[in-house]
C-alpha cells in the first residue's frame, strides 16, 4: 500500500529556525505499524533553506521519528529528521545532533524530565485574533482561561490542534487561552506522572512535531500561529515556552529540593549563557513585566511568576520534583534549551561529586 511521508525538518534561517517539509510517497503499512527501517533517508536542496550553498546544495533527510499522520489519515506519517551532510556528519544547524552528543558525553545519567508550555499567538490580517482593525480590545485581565465569545478567539483552530496532536501519539497534557486575546498555550512533554518517555530528546522531538501541527492547520483556517516573543508592543503579556525541568535527584521526596537549589545557584551564574540560546526577541519579552525578570537580572522564587526560576509550591512541600524555567522565548529551540539546562546543571552534579569524593 502506498501512502504519504511528510519530512520535517528545522531549516538554516536565522536568527530563528524555521519548519520545512516535503512530501515522499512509499510504500507503507497501517500508519501505526511504520518504524524508520522502512522510512529511506532523502536529500534536499541546502540552498534554498540557507543551509548550503549553490555549488555545494545537496544536504540529507535522515529520518528520527516517526508518528501517524493526523491529517492525512491511516496509511500516513509525519516524520522528524536530522539534516546531515554528503558523509553523513550532522550539519551545524542540527541542533538536536548537539543535545545527542551532550546526553551522549555523561548527562544522559541525569535522567531528566522535560516538559514544554508553549505560548502561541494567532494572527489575521496582520493583527492578533480579537484585536479590532483600529485601536486595542480591552485591558487584558478577562481573557486568560475566558470562555465566550467576547473573551475567547480561535477555539475551533485550538480543537482541532489538540486532537491532531493525541491522534499523532504526541505527549500533549493540556491547553488553555492565555492573558491576551488571539494567545494561546499547550503544553507537552512530562504530564507530571511517572513518564521517562519525556526525557529531553523525546520531549523535543514531540514540540518540534507540535509546533508543525499547528503551522499546517494553520493553513486550512486561513490562521498565522506565530512563536514571537512580544506579539504585540505595549501593555501585553509576550509569549514564552516556560521549561519544566528535573533529574532523577531533583525528584526525589525530601533531598530534591535541594538538589533544585543548587541548580538555582548555578544557573544563575550562567545566566548570560542561558539567554543567548533561548530565543531571538527576549529583550522585548523579559522586561520586569508582565510575570517576568528582567532580562539583565536573575531570580528564583517559590511560586513566583516574575521569577527567572520558579519552584511551584507544591514542589517545596513535597521536598522534590521539578522547577520550571521561565525564561524561553516562545521560539526558543527546545535542542538547545535542553542542552544549556544539562550542561550547566551537569557541570554543577559533576563539581559537586568531585568535592564529595575529595573529601
Amino acid at each position: 500500500m502506498l501512502g504519504q511521508a511528510e519530512y520535517i525538518w528545522l531549516d538554516g534561517e536565522q536568527p530563528t529556525q524555521q519548519l520545512r517539509s516535503k512530501t515522499r510517497i512509499l510504500p507503507l503499512p497501517d500508519n501505526r505499524a511504520v518504524d524508520l527501517s522502512m522510512l529511506p533517508e532523502w536529500s534536499f536542496d541546502g540552498s534554498s533553506t540557507y543551509q548550503a550553498a549553490g555549488d555545494d546544495s545537496d544536504l540529507t533527510l535522515t529520518p528520527v521519528a516517526v508518528t501517524p499522520d493526523p491529517i492525512r489519515g491511516k496509511g500516513n506519517v509525519l516524520v522528524l529528521c536530522e539534516v546531515t551532510t554528503g558523509d553523513g556528519t550532522p550539519h551545524s544547524s542540527n541542533t538536536r545532533a548537539q543535545l545527542r552528543r551532550v546526553l551522549d558525553a555523561g548527562a544522559g545519567s541525569e535522567e531528566a524530565w522535560v516538559g514544554f508550555e508553549q505560548e502561541y499567538t494567532l494572527f489575521r490580517d496582520e493583527r492578533p485574533l480579537g484585536f479590532p482593525e483600529r485601536g486595542f480590545p480591552a485591558p487584558q485581565g478577562p481573557f486568560y482561561c475566558g470562555v465566550g465569545v467576547d473573551r475567547v478567539y480561535g477555539r475551533e483552530f485550538v480543537e482541532t490542534h489538540t486532537m491532531a496532536c493525541i491522534e499523532a501519539g504526541l505527549m500533549i497534557y493540556g491547553t488553555n487561552a492565555e492573558v491576551m486575546p488571539g494567545q494561546w498555550e499547550f503544553q507537552i512533554g512530562y504530564r507530571g506522572i511517572e513518564d521517562e518517555s519525556a526525557d529531553p530528546i523525546n520531549a523535543s522531538d514531540h514540540l518540534i512535531l507540535a509546533r508543525w501541527l499547528l503551522r499546517r492547520l494553520g493553513e486550512q483556517f486561513g490562521l498565522d500561529p506565530r512563536f514571537d516573543p512580544k506579539p504585540a508592543r505595549g501593555d501585553w503579556n509576550g509569549a514564552g515556552a516556560h521549561t519544566n525541568f528535573s533529574t532523577r535527584s531533583m525528584r526525589e521526596p525530601g533531598s530534591g529540593i535541594h538538589a533544585i537549589r543548587r541548580a538555582m545557584h548555578r544557573l544563575g551564574a550562567t545566566h548570560d549563557t542561558h539567554i543567548a540560546c533561548y530565543g531571538h526577541g527576549l529583550e522585548h519579552r523579559l522586561t520586569g513585566q508582565h510575570e517576568t525578570c528582567e532580562i539583565g537580572q536573575f531570580r528564583g522564587g517559590v511560586a513566583d511568576r516574575s521569577a527567572s526560576i520558579r519552584i511551584p509550591r507544591h514542589v517545596e512541600r513535597r521536598g522534590g520534583g521539578y522547577f520550571e524555567d521561565r525564561r524561553p522565548g516562545a521560539n526558543c529551540d527546545p535542542y538547545l534549551v535542553c542542552t544549556a539546562l544539562l550542561t550547566t546543571i551537569r557541570a554543577h552534579e559533576s563539581a559537586v561529586d568531585g568535592l564529595a569524593k575529595a573529601g
